[in-house]
């Protein structure tokens, strides 16, 4: 008997009893479905958690100033200033095996104005080593010139958000902003950032030369004496173990600021790269635990089939038997009804993909979960649903290929 002849039987068979077939159906839908959400929520899970990288810069670790203590009381990272420009300086230029480079940062606050427009946002003043250990690229206008960082010019780039709070539909380059009553002529807008892993909207920041806001907008004289600055962005190079590096970094800081053996830092580091990765492994676990609580819905599917086809074979053992006699032998009856678990489960993962489909979508559009759908978890899904079939209909097809066919003849159903 061919192949197409089988499947002409087996189609036959389930329209015979189109319920009892639908009902077996639905725990492969719902398995095939549940996998597919489950594996498009856990990927774009996973890929944010890459993006979120990707914006923050790769290899980084960050240098804050150490903290102050009033009365027992101490305060946040950085406000005590007691790391400076010349040791980011030096970091780059005593460790440049290890150090691709090392941004010295000035932070502060305040309303951003224009004419009657206002926005409070985060202001940076920077060096151009910033954009490298960030790897942040201008999407307009240009970057700060040399003359501009050495003379505290007033220029400054802003962010998207920043750009879109003020200017709206207004192309701000080379308009004017005021932070602290001080003018700054806009020179370029930053490319998108997006949030960081805390949530943070990264394209909510003013930049502009660190000489600027040391002298302009802060106006601190002591911190202009001292050239202190609250944190430092420092890049590992690629290939470098950052662990090493920290260590090293750590250890001519100490040395920088005279602290003797056993004496706590006066500085804080932070080490993104590993907190990233913490995130990203969690985010693969997450994945592939969602992908295995999806898969028992297969398995129940699976299960639902098998009960149906040893159901099947026993109220059709007449039939069965009438088949052999007239020619029909074990192997023939057993493709027949793999046949009909194949049809089911092959029916069952079509409906689910496109369920698990639509689900994904409406997860994303309502939900606010990230999604991300390729090829490779469809096929993955359609694939497991055959298999899901096959495997569980090959018991039931045994049985009914081993038969008697004078007893199946003989049987009273």
């Amino acid at each position: 008997m061919s192949f197409a002849a089988i499947l002409r039987i087996a189609l036959g068979a389930l329209r015979v009893n189109k319920l009892r077939s639908a009902l077996t159906m639905l725990g492969i839908i719902i398995g095939v479905a549940a996998v597919i959400v489950m594996i498009a929520v856990g990927n774009g899970a996973q890929a944010r958690v890459e993006d979120q990288i990707r914006s923050l810069g790769s290899n980084i670790i960050i240098v804050f100033s150490a903290s102050a203590t009033f009365t027992g009381a101490r305060s946040g990272a950085g406000t005590l200033q007691t790391i400076s420009e010349d040791d980011a300086y030096a970091i780059a230029r005593e460790l440049p095996d290890e150090i691709q480079t090392a941004a010295p940062v000035l932070r502060g606050t305040g309303q951003v104005v224009v004419g009657n427009a206002n926005w409070s946002t985060t202001f940076y003043g920077v060096t151009p080593e910033y954009f490298e250990a960030r790897e942040w690229t201008i999407a307009e206008g240009r970057g700060f010139e040399p003359a501009e960082m050495n003379g505290a010019a007033k220029v400054a780039l802003i962010g998207q958000t920043v750009a879109q709070n003020l200017f709206g539909d207004e192309n701000p380059i080379d308009q004017a902003i005021r932070i602290r009553k001080v003018p700054l002529t806009v020179i370029g807008i930053l490319e998108r950032k997006g949030q960081s892993m805390s949530g943070q909207d990264q394209d909510d920041l003013v930049l502009m030369p660190i000489s600027t806001a040391r002298k302009r907008i802060l106006g601190a004289t002591a911190l202009a004496k001292s050239r202190s600055v609250g944190s430092m962005t420092i890049k590992v190079r690629q290939g470098v173990d950052i662990k090493v590096a920290e260590e090293n970094m750590r250890e001519l800081l100490r040395q920088r600021h005279r602290l003797q053996p056993g004496q706590d830092d006066d500085f804080n580091v932070r080490n993104l790269s590993e907190i990233l990765q913490a995130q990203e492994e969690s985010s693969r676990v997450l994945a592939m635990l969602l992908a295995a609580v999806a898969s028992v819905s297969l398995v129940v599917g699976g299960i639902g089939i098998m009960n149906i086809m040893l159901v099947s074979v026993t109220e059709r053992i007449r039939e069965i038997g009438l088949r052999m006699a007239v020619g029909a032998g074990p192997r023939e009856v057993q493709l027949q009804f793999l046949a009909e678990a194949m049809l089911i489960s092959l029916a069952g993962g079509a409906i689910g993909i496109a369920l698990g489909i639509g689900g994904a979508l409406l997860a994303e559009k309502f939900g606010s979960l990230p999604v991300a759908l390729n090829l490779e978890v469809i096929l993955m899904a359609t694939g497991f649903s055959v298999a899901t079939g096959l495997f569980f209909g090959y018991y039931p097809a045994r049985k009914a290929s081993q038969l008697d066919p004078i007893a199946a003849l003989r049987h009273q159903g």
